[in-house]
């Protein structure tokens, strides 16, 4: 399952589903989709381009393999290479960003991909991998040996942004869809930036285009589904953050939330992640959970035509459920932005 060439993002655009699983599996920090058991017999038939055996049959969330985060890393394992690599060029001249780059800081690593992609762009730095879930670090400690990394990224797990800096002073911090879930965005970036030595680079990867995976008309219920998803899911986005402790209103503008922090801007660029139909099975498994996430996250704001429509495309029986439909795609974008501390903080 390889995206096509240059392509590549993150699925959280948005809490959603990604926030029920991160409050379930205690993981604020990098990316998660919702998950749970959903058990599919054999299909009533099978369209053209669809798997060769249900994909829905016997794949348990709590396997590590099928565990939503990792569905999740896998597709955004192609982005997170090609984001690390442009990294590494914002340093400079290979042998420049050798030097300059000796340890990392992932903040939110979830099962470690991210870890595991800065690890291969900078192979003389070490990674400290950093999550609020000690079951996510355990997955990224796994990854890590799995892939002869385990003397170059370790684990530590933290909750507060004020512990982010601990480890400091860090050349590179990596960031995926962690300030979302803090009350106060601002603050959390000054606690980043304070774990900086001069001349680091912290990259915050933030937001994007929302998850496009069907289209406008499906053929079951109202023609513009996702628009309707997407819409629910922003609503619910402002009510989740309203309730975060500390919560604060920013307008999200990374590069002036970056430059507050003290951090001078570097370079902003939108990664771009794309699985055309028809689909193989592993991302099929992942839209199957995002769905069943959403559906659990936003039913009560959905009407019962929408609700209906999204039973039917987790129905793993039916030709029409996502798991079967040979018109299902996957398609996002991510938007990661820099910032360099250009000299020492006045407390140093």
């Amino acid at each position: 399952m390889t995206p096509t060439h240059g392509t590549g993002g993150l699925a959280g655009d948005a809490l959603g589903a990604e926030d029920r699983a991160g409050h379930e599996g205690e993981h604020e920090g990098g990316p998660a989709v919702g998950h749970g058991r959903e058990p599919a017999g054999e299909p009533a038939c099978e369209p053209e381009g669809g798997p060769a055996s249900s994909p829905g049959v016997g794949y348990e969330a709590e396997d590590r393999a099928e565990h939503p985060a990792e569905q999740e890393a896998e597709l955004h394992a192609g982005f997170l290479a090609e984001a690390a690599h442009w990294l590494h060029g914002l340093f400079g001249p290979a042998d420049r960003a050798t030097a300059a780059v000796r340890r990392i800081l992932d903040v939110g690593c979830g099962p470690g991909v991210a870890s595991h992609a800065l690890a291969d762009a900078f192979p003389e730095a070490r990674v400290l991998a950093v999550d609020r879930s000690a079951g996510l670090l355990a997955r990224a400690e796994a990854r890590a040996a799995a892939h002869g990394l385990a003397d170059r990224i370790t684990t530590q797990r933290a909750e507060r942004p004020e512990e982010f800096a601990r480890s400091g002073p860090v050349d590179l911090i990596w960031t995926g869809n962690v300030c979302r879930h803090l009350g106060d965005q601002q603050a959390a970036l000054r606690s980043l930036a304070s774990a900086l030595r001069p001349g680091g680079l912290l990259a915050v990867a933030e937001r994007g285009l929302p998850p496009r995976f069907l289209p406008r008309d499906i053929g079951i219920g109202r023609p513009g589904l996702q628009a309707r998803l997407d819409a629910a899911v922003e609503e619910q986005v402002t009510a989740r953050r309203s309730r975060l402790p500390g919560a604060t209103s920013v307008v999200e503008d990374w590069p002036c939330l970056l430059a507050s922090a003290g951090l001078v801007p570097a370079g902003t660029r939108t990664f771009l992640i794309e699985f055309p139909a028809p689909l193989d099975v592993p991302v099929r498994r992942h839209l199957h959970s995002r769905l069943h996430g959403l559906l659990a996250d936003l039913g009560e704001r959905l009407d019962l035509v929408d609700r209906l429509t999204v039973e039917q495309l987790l129905d793993g029986d039916a030709c029409t459920g996502v798991l079967w439909r040979p018109d299902a795609f996957y398609l996002t974008a991510v938007t990661v932005h820099t910032a360099r501390l250009c000299r020492p903080h006045a407390s140093a």
